[in-house]
């Protein structure tokens, strides 16, 4: 049997209402001074309010920084950590989806250690303990909450660079899905296909392992099920609870088998042409499959019956195949483009894109199928 390790925040709490621990917790960790750490979208639609209030019930003062961005850079993130510096608190709580977690994630290291966020860009550049956080998701997608890594964007480069580290993981993540019920469709299904995506290639994952394997299928299961109908019609209480569960299985395996190619292309995509990550990733899902096939016959044949496919008869190359189909059908139910070329990338982009795709390594050497330069070429052709 292959070996493995497991590294999970200090505590996960799921369910409705679980948000209702969050000031006993501050209290057992004797925080006197909070700093909560959200985006304005997320500040004007209200999650932040019953957040701010149980902390301030328990006697912990509490302030907001709600600059976070949308896919945030290290510039943004060097000068948010120096307006914060003098604030001495003893712990953050992110609120929002990945861009304000992983933010949050970059002020623990930064406003406890100094420096500039690129020094500690890479894995275990980080030399202890940042100061506590705790990671509050409002959309079911990004996976951020449960996992020990925070993606920046640098502009000058066109490319996106990652904290990895266990001293970023939070000592407490609360997935409450009410505070997703308000999320837009839009977002919904941006997050959403997100999470799939990270159900499914951690799922095909070279690292993959039999923990993984598990919560995966199971995360496939609960987010085909359920995302159409979120993005229908986000009232629906029982599906977005089911949605929420997904995506932190999700984030599990992204957590420990990492994501693959499809997110190693979305990285140089939204860096230069400034989509929603989870569009991307979800754009760009079917083609890699569509290419890793070969790779894992039986799993990705498995992933068919997830999809709720009928294999019964098929041989894995023809279940395998439905099973893109079956993504495909997903993504435009939901509005999902299914071409670059439908979100005004140009076809001379391209072969920029692949380049830059080649040294996005951290992911790509988690993908069931080594990749060349022209093979990635080849999937980037195909998505056009």
């Amino acid at each position: 049997m292959a070996t493995y390790e497991i590294m999970l925040p200090g505590k996960v709490c799921f369910g409705v209402g679980s948000l209702d621990i969050i000031g006993d917790e501050a209290n057992r960790l004797g925080a006197k001074h909070a700093l909560i750490v959200t985006d304005p979208g997320v500040y004007k639609a209200g999650p932040v309010d019953p957040v701010k209030t149980k902390l301030s019930r328990a006697k912990v003062s509490v302030d907001v920084f709600s600059k976070a961005e949308p896919e945030p850079t290290l510039l943004k993130l060097d000068a948010a950590a120096e307006e914060l510096s003098q604030g001495s608190y003893d712990l953050l709580v992110g609120v929002g989806g990945g861009s304000s977690i992983d933010t949050a994630k970059g002020l623990s290291v930064l406003l406890a250690h100094g420096g500039k966020g690129r020094d500690y860009i890479g894995i275990n550049k980080v030399p202890g303990p940042g100061i506590p956080l705790f990671t509050i998701p409002t959309t079911a997608g990004t996976g951020s909450e449960v996992t020990k890594a925070a993606v920046f964007d640098e502009p000058e480069t066109h490319s996106k660079l990652g904290i990895q580290s266990p001293f970023i993981l939070a000592r407490l993540a609360i997935v409450d899905p009410t505070l997703t019920y308000g999320c837009p469709p839009k977002l919904t299904a941006n997050t959403g296909i997100d999470a799939l995506a990270h159900a499914i290639e951690a799922y095909t994952s070279i690292k993959a392992s039999t923990f993984t394997d598990a919560l995966q299928l199971e995360a496939m299961r609960l987010i085909v099920g359920n995302l159409r109908a979120v993005v229908k019609d986000g009232s629906d209480k029982e599906a977005r609870n089911h949605m929420a569960e997904g995506a932190l299985f999700g984030g599990f395996g992204i957590a420990h088998a990492g994501g693959a190619a499809a997110h190693a292309l979305s990285y140089p995509l939204g860096s230069r042409f400034h989509n929603p990550h989870g569009l991307l990733v979800g754009l760009l899902l079917p083609h890699v499959m569509e290419y890793n096939l070969p790779a894992n016959l039986p799993k990705y044949a498995k992933i068919a019956q997830m999809l709720g496919v009928e294999t019964q008869g098929l041989s894995p190359q023809e279940a395998a195949e439905l099973g893109i189909t079956a993504v495909r059908a997903l993504a435009a139910d939901i509005g999902i483009p299914l071409r670059v070329r439908d979100i005004g990338v140009p076809r001379e982009a391209l072969e920029e894109l692949a380049g830059a795709t080649m040294s996005v390594t951290r992911l790509l050497a988690n993908n069931p199928k080594q990749l060349t330069l022209d093979d990635v070429r080849h999937i980037w052709e195909n998505a056009w």
